[in-house]
């Protein structure tokens, strides 16, 4: 990563929505650099993550929260060059990536300390920062609000992206029996090889005769979907009595009708959650159990992350038409230049 510099600059290069709409619509500016409050750290960043949320805030359809930054961004990783008041854990110097707000698409950005996490052993910036959006999501949404455990059945759509790609193989790694789909054969083949038993092409296959048949009728006990629409109800039918569908997006929307009886015959549950809403102490608590249970795998390499593609921060709309592209395999990163 680039070394830090001996001094802090007064003004840094970062990426605004100039209004909403396509990927044009973002644009390098010069802002001044953040100053860290109170329980905060500011990071020189060395690569930032990017996400569907983003996508969805330069639309205009998902805003900052109030009182954070308009800069979009929600994950960096880099180095910690100066500590606000109460700052107890991270040193200057430190190598962290973190959880964000807002504000990761530019040079400097402010994190709660208690959302930021050390590098994994010999990890690469470009690595860290493809860590935090998708394992806060997937530990918080598959494994504490679906319960999911060891020994019960998970479909993952999507398995290809950043989320399905972690999300596969933590809970391969933890004893899950995994089951995903994919919108091509090539994304198929990435899903085995992270972990998924089957990959369903959900352009050529019907994912629900698909699984029911791979499961002998029985179905999941977890469903993972961040697609909505018409999946909903047909998430309903792979699930098993108990089961659990797990919303973290809509791409496909939010409405519909929908037939709630399997809900009632087979006992299941319907849960989700978003992530950047969250209070700093929720988000804290994620941190601690994260590190306590995901980052000694990370470190091991016993699972690591997907990197499809990394751009220059000033081509941040470039990174945007990739992901909108829906082509790619895993994270799409943005790189700040040298900053000696």
């Amino acid at each position: 990563m680039n070394k830090p510099r001996d001094r802090i600059a007064e003004d840094m290069l970062a990426i605004k929505i100039s209004k909403p709409g396509g990927p044009h619509a973002l644009i390098p500016v010069r802002r001044p650099t953040p100053k860290p409050g109170h329980g905060e750290v500011l990071i020189q960043v060395a690569a930032a993550g990017v996400n569907r949320p983003d996508v969805m805030q330069r639309q205009g359809t998902y805003p900052a929260p109030p009182g954070t930054s308009d800069i979009p961004g929600l994950e960096v990783a880099g180095c910690v060059v100066a500590r606000g008041p109460g700052v107890g854990r991270h040193k200057i110097g430190e190598l962290v990536c973190a959880l964000v707000t807002g504000g990761g698409y530019s040079e400097y950005c402010t994190a709660p300390e208690t959302q930021a996490l050390p590098f994994p052993a010999g990890y690469s910036a470009a690595e860290a920062a493809a860590l935090p959006e998708n394992f806060f999501t997937v530990w918080t949404n598959l494994f504490e609000r679906g319960r999911l455990r060891a020994g019960e059945r998970l479909l993952v759509h999507g398995g290809s992206s950043g989320i399905g790609t972690a999300a596969i193989q933590l809970a391969a790694a933890l004893g899950v029996r995994v089951f995903a789909t994919a919108g091509s054969e090539e994304k198929c083949a990435a899903c085995y090889d992270l972990g998924s038993e089957l990959a369903i092409n959900y352009r050529t296959e019907d994912f629900v005769t698909a699984l029911k048949s791979a499961t002998g009728g029985e179905g999941v006990d977890v469903v993972l979907d961040m697609v909505g629409g018409d999946y909903i109800q047909r998430n309903l039918r792979c699930l098993r009595t108990e089961g659990r569908l797990v919303q973290i997006a809509f791409l496909e929307g939010s409405e519909g009708t929908l037939n709630l009886m399997p809900l009632m015959l087979k006992r299941l549950t319907i849960t989700g959650s978003t992530l950047r809403a969250q209070s700093i102490a929720a988000k804290s608590r994620i941190t601690a159990a994260l590190e306590a249970e995901v980052w000694p795998l990370l470190a091991t390499r016993r699972i690591a992350p997907v990197i499809d593609s990394s751009f220059p921060l000033e081509l941040a709309a470039q990174a945007h038409a990739r992901i909108e592209s829906s082509d790619h395999i895993g994270k799409i990163l943005l790189i700040p230049g040298d900053q000696e």
